[in-house]
């Protein structure tokens, strides 16, 4: 059978939101500089990480649903270990618990589920927020994705290209990225696309755009980057589908309604960009022919 979809320890944070005191953020801001590791030690260590009491990780763990800290810790471990699961261990682990059903039934089911707890998660405010920075066009947009969400980075940097001036696609080549890291400072947005089997060097490209002054905006999944623990906003996204590989569907999905809202914002500048642009496009076939 499918596995049933609970909330990680990530999404339980963002869902409680303010309820959390502020020695509780502190302890949050902690666990999210090394996510989910940082809770793995012990509970004294654990608090004096973000200097307060052990109380205080028993509060938060019972704010977060837990019976104490070795419950919390164990969910924990369950979380790394799926973070850290290889294409063939996710396969065996799908297959195991398949029904008799054909793959496209089991394939549709686990997309719109995750589709719905999602956007059952995203908080349409921030959700507002995020598309509101990416259309002010006194900031520069610089897209970047890893090994598998680079051609989402593509898709994103592809619509902002029409519909705004001032974007930017980083090259899929680490080896580019410093010269492009040239460009990016206080008016920069980042958006970084990193999904599990997180990449070391998207990391440290966000942390050095960080340091220039550049907001960085993160999609990622239930597990979060470790770039959330500084990006000035993380999405985190259901991307289990039985499959070897993760599904891109709900990021998709989520590139595609920040694209309808950028435009919105701007309409009758978007609109005379896409009419320049297909006039221009126009004249290009013709003068092919």
């Amino acid at each position: 059978m499918m596995p049933e979809s609970h909330d990680t320890i990530a999404e339980r944070i963002r869902l409680q939101g303010m309820r959390l005191t502020s020695a509780e953020h502190r302890l949050v801001d902690a666990l999210f500089a090394n996510y989910p590791v940082a809770g793995l030690s012990s509970i004294t260590e654990f608090a004096a990480s973000a200097g307060v009491s052990t109380p205080t990780v028993l509060r938060l763990a019972k704010k977060l649903g837990f019976s104490g800290f070795p419950a919390f810790q164990a969910e924990l471990r369950a979380e790394l270990s799926a973070q850290l699961q290889n294409p063939i261990a996710r396969r065996d682990r799908w297959a195991s618990e398949a029904p008799e059903e054909h793959i496209l039934n089991r394939f549709s089911q686990a997309v719109l589920d995750n589709l719905r707890t999602s956007m059952k998660r995203l908080d349409h405010r921030e959700f507002d927020r995020i598309s509101e920075l990416l259309a002010q066009r006194r900031q520069t947009i610089h897209t970047l994705g890893g090994r598998i969400t680079y051609p989402l980075a593509q898709y994103l940097h592809t619509h902002l290209e029409m519909v705004r001036p001032g974007a930017f696609l980083m090259p899929a080549q680490p080896a580019l990225w410093p010269q492009y890291l040239l460009n990016l400072d206080r008016n920069s947005l980042l958006v970084v696309f990193d999904i599990r089997r997180y990449d070391p060097q998207i990391l440290e490209i966000a942390k050095l755009a960080d340091a220039r002054g550049a907001k960085t905006i993160l999609v990622t999944d239930q597990w979060m980057s470790p770039i959330a623990s500084f990006a000035l906003h993380s999405i985190p996204l259901r991307i289990e589908v039985p499959s070897s590989w993760d599904s891109n569907i709900a990021p998709l999905f989520l590139i595609e309604a920040l694209i309808a809202a950028i435009a919105n914002h701007h309409w009758p500048e978007t609109q005379r960009r896409i009419k320049e642009l297909e006039a221009l496009t126009e004249a290009q076939r013709k003068g092919r022919k």
